[in-house]
Parts: structure tokens; sequence; C-alpha cells
């Protein structure tokens, strides 16, 4: 697998690996939100139009207040993305492996317990 990085303004982030440097997707069989992978990717390519427009909106110098309008909608989206996520997660990917082990379900809960951190961190 090709890494790379992506820099997210708070920090760089390597594509393909989890925060322990562990390749990312460490248990077998599909992931929490696979059952609704379609309705996933349609709620991102919705996102990205609505950041594409925002671009857009600063090139032709729209109202500053109008352009931080969408920015708030567009945070909102990806939080209710991330909200989702999580919940997948939990339901999913933590269950299993507290199933498999009480090693593997801690280090999940642990795993997910960091992840909402970063993502209530502002």
């Amino acid at each position: 697998m090709t890494e790379t990085t992506e820099t997210t303004g708070a920090a760089v982030v390597a594509v393909g690996q989890n925060d322990h440097g562990d390749p990312a997707g460490e248990h077998d069989g599909p992931h929490g939100y696979a059952s609704d992978k379609t309705g996933y990717l349609k709620r991102m390519r919705r996102i990205e139009g609505q950041v594409r427009g925002i671009a857009r909106m600063i090139d032709e110098d729209v109202y500053c207040i109008d352009v931080l309008t969408q920015v708030s909608a567009v945070t909102k989206a990806l939080q209710a993305v991330s909200l989702a996520l999580v919940e997948d997660h939990l339901g999913h990917c933590v269950v299993d492996a507290a199933k498999e082990s009480d090693e593997a379900g801690a280090a999940k809960v642990r795993e997910a317990s960091e992840a909402i951190a970063r993502l209530v961190r502002m």
C-alpha cells in the first residue's frame, strides 16, 4: 500500500494507518459503515460540493457572513457523518472485538475514545 499524508490544519495524518502506526482496518470482515457505504459516499459527495461552493463564493467576493454561514453548514454536515461513523464503529467493530476477547474489546474502546476526543477538540 502506498502511503500519503494529508494536512488537516491541525495535524498531519498518515492515510492508511491508525493512530498507533498500525495498518488501518485491523479487524477481519467489513467495517462498521459497510452496510451504508453508499449512503456515506453520497453524503461526502454532497459535502464536497458544498466545499467547492464555498471556494467559489470566496472567489466571487461574496459577503463574509454568507461564506461563514456555508462553512457552518459544512461543519455540521461533517459532524453528522462523524457521529454516524462513531455509532457504526461502536455497534460493529467494538462489539465484535469485545466478543473476541476482553483485551481486544478494551483496545477498541480505547481507540474509539481517542477518536471521540479528537472529534470534540477545537
